[in-house]
Formats: structure tokens, sequence, C-alpha cells
């Protein structure tokens, strides 16, 4: 029988956030509640794009709302630990855009306050459910891959002209896009880190963070099991097109990312003749695993002019049809009184992978722990 409850919705954030609008009000289980935006002429223009009613410049005054069931904060970097403790201890459940926090500290606070309040969080990481990924999981879980013997992915793009608190960013201090995939295809907690940087960027960007490194690369050894992956990551003066990648090596058959947006990805199988062991395949989509009412979205953004298209979705090739399949878990989540995936010792684990595997960078590739946060 199909449950009907739906689910009191507040966005906050109305840049990429705005993507979610139109996911939620079509969504069985969820009523587009609330939205919220400091600047009242985006915040009135988004509303009535939309036809959102309810509407808030002030994120205090949108958690005192006794209607809203559930936040979803698309917020700058450096206000998501703040604004989802506050969200958890004003009753809200939350879904969360990366990063969790800025520091292992805060990741740590987060997952002692949903403990304490019982609420439901998640970190809406676009690559667990993009189309590549979840292409890579179904052959994994009917066993093509045979047993997977090391992970690898990156995230490299170039952030010159973004705003706020972008310049200088150290490349590991915004690493879910790729530690996320390796960690997530078998489940595996991340144990400890080694990085080390590589190259330097600009003066007048170094300064900012005191990080001088153009690229980052790491292993990461996962606990009570035998694989370790290597990510990497670069922002700044290091010529590449946007790429978010996911390898993934297997007995049996390999998935390989392209090195071009727009090629194929590639399958290697094993005990072929050498010639035929590379072949190219067709990702498909996995609109089918969705309710009806949101199943398109996984083909194109919220909007149909270009121009008004959010930068990170543009370069992100529309983040991998991931969008539906995040509030589709995260909703469901919620009605089936169940932690989502990423459930927040996850996320900080995830989270806490590169904001450490910077601080090793700067002590040279120093091993460094990744704490238990399910203690």
């Amino acid at each position: 029988m199909m449950i009907t409850k739906k689910i009191n919705v507040a966005i906050a954030g109305l840049g990429f956030g705005a993507e979610f609008i139109p996911i939620y009000q079509r969504h069985p289980n969820a009523n587009m509640y609330a939205i919220c935006q400091r600047t009242r002429s985006r915040l009135d223009e988004v509303g009535d794009a939309f036809g959102v009613e309810v509407r808030y410049t002030n994120y205090d005054e949108l958690l005192r709302d006794p209607k809203i069931d559930a936040v979803h904060i698309n917020s700058p970097i450096p206000n998501h630990a703040e604004q989802t403790l506050k969200a958890l201890r004003a009753g809200k459940h939350v879904a969360c855009t990366v990063p969790m926090a800025t520091s292992v500290e805060e990741c740590a606070e987060i997952v002692r306050t949903v403990k304490e309040t019982g609420k439901k969080y998640m970190m809406m990481e676009t690559v667990v459910y993009a189309r590549e990924f979840l292409f890579v999981k179904d052959l994994y879980e009917k066993g093509e891959l045979g047993k997977v013997q090391f992970l690898k992915a990156s995230h490299q793009q170039d952030m010159d002209g973004w705003p706020d608190y972008w310049p200088g960013l150290p490349p590991m201090h915004y690493a879910t896009h790729c530690v996320g995939p390796v960690a997530a295809l078998l489940k595996l907690e991340a144990a400890y880190v080694s990085c080390f940087g590589s190259g330097t960027i600009r003066e007048e960007l170094a300064r900012i963070h005191n990080s001088p490194f153009a690229v980052e690369s790491a292993h990461i050894k996962f606990k009570d099991s035998d694989l370790s992956a290597y990510v990497y990551r670069s922002l700044f003066d290091t010529a590449r097109q946007y790429r978010e990648s996911f390898e993934v090596y297997g007995s049996k058959k390999s998935f390989e990312w392209p090195l071009i947006e727009g090629e194929d990805p590639i399958i290697h199988t094993a005990k072929k003749p050498e010639h035929e062991i590379p072949e190219r395949v067709k990702t498909p989509d996995f609109a089918h695993l969705l309710p009806k009412e949101i199943q398109s979205f996984t083909t194109r953004g919220v909007y149909d002019a270009e121009d008004s298209t959010h930068l990170s979705f543009t370069q992100g090739a529309g983040h991998g049809g991931s969008h539906p399949h995040l509030v589709h878990e995260f909703l469901s989540a919620l009605i089936e009184d169940r932690d989502p995936f990423p459930n927040a010792w996850q996320s900080a684990n995830w989270t806490s992978v590169g904001i450490l595997s910077h601080e090793s960078a700067l002590k040279g590739g120093e091993l460094i722990p990744v704490p238990d946060f399910k203690v």
C-alpha cells in the first residue's frame, strides 16, 4: 500500500537550491512549503516563478515556523554547520548540500546533535546518486565486477571568478564529490589518510587560506577492509576541463571514466583477447527507481533557459541526474523512519577525509586517522 504522508519542506538558499523546488512540488510525499533567501528581490522572484507562498528573508524566523518538518540547506559552505545545528535543535530534519561542515569538530557536533534530537540528517552528495555511480553500483550488486580491488576518483574544476569564500580554497576542503563515491560503493568507512600537495597557486590566492597547493592527492585506507582509494583535486592554476571522475577496478570487470566530457565511459573485461578488453558503454538512466512524478528530472534541469541554470549544474553535466534521487532518498527516509544515505556519521566521515587530507598535505603526507563518528 502506497504511503501518502506529506512532509512540509523548506528550502534555504535559492541559487543552486532553486533547482530542487519543482522536484519537491511534484514528489508524492512532499509539500514544498517555504523558501528562504536573504535578498528579498530574489526571494520573490523565485517564489513567484514557482508559486511558493511562504517566504522568509530570515533563517531563524523560518525555523520558528511549527509547520516545517524538514529544511533543505543550500547556503554557502561556511554556513552549513551553523544552519544545520540550528535546524536540528529547532526540531527539523535536515538535508544539506556538500560539504557537511568546514571542520572535524563541527562534523562531530552535528553527529552528536542528530543523536540527541532524534532528527534525520542527510548530506546531499550528488555523485553517489548520479547515473554513472548507479550504473557501477548495479554492476557490483549483480556480481559483474567480481572482487573490487581498488577505487579512484577525481574532482578538477577551475574556480577562478567564483565569489566569496572560493578564492584560494584548499582543494581537499571540498572533496566529497570524489571521496563520496569511493566510500559509498561498498559502504566503507575511511580509517586514515595520507595526502600530498603538488605545485603552487598564485600568491594572492595562496595567502587567503595559507594554502599554496595547486593539486592535492590523497590515499584513503578503509576500516575493516583490504581496500584503499586514491582521490585528487584541483581548483586553481591547473589546466583541466571540469571533471568529476569515478573509477573502480574489479577482478572480472573495471569501470573507467572518460577523459573528455561527453565521451562514453569504458568497461574493461578480464581474460578477453587484449584488443577486446576495453569497450565503450552507454550509461543508462535510472529514472525507473523513482516515483513517476519526478522521473523526468533525471535528464534535465528545472530551468528551460540555459543562461538561468546555476553554474555548478552546467559544469557538472547536470550532476548526473542525481537531484530527484537525492530528494526521493531524503523523503523516503523520513516516511520510513530510517537513516538516509549518507547519514550523519557517514557524511562526517566523507567530509573529514577532505579536511584531514589537507592537514596531511601541510605535514608532508603524514598519516592522519579519521575519527570514529559512530561512537
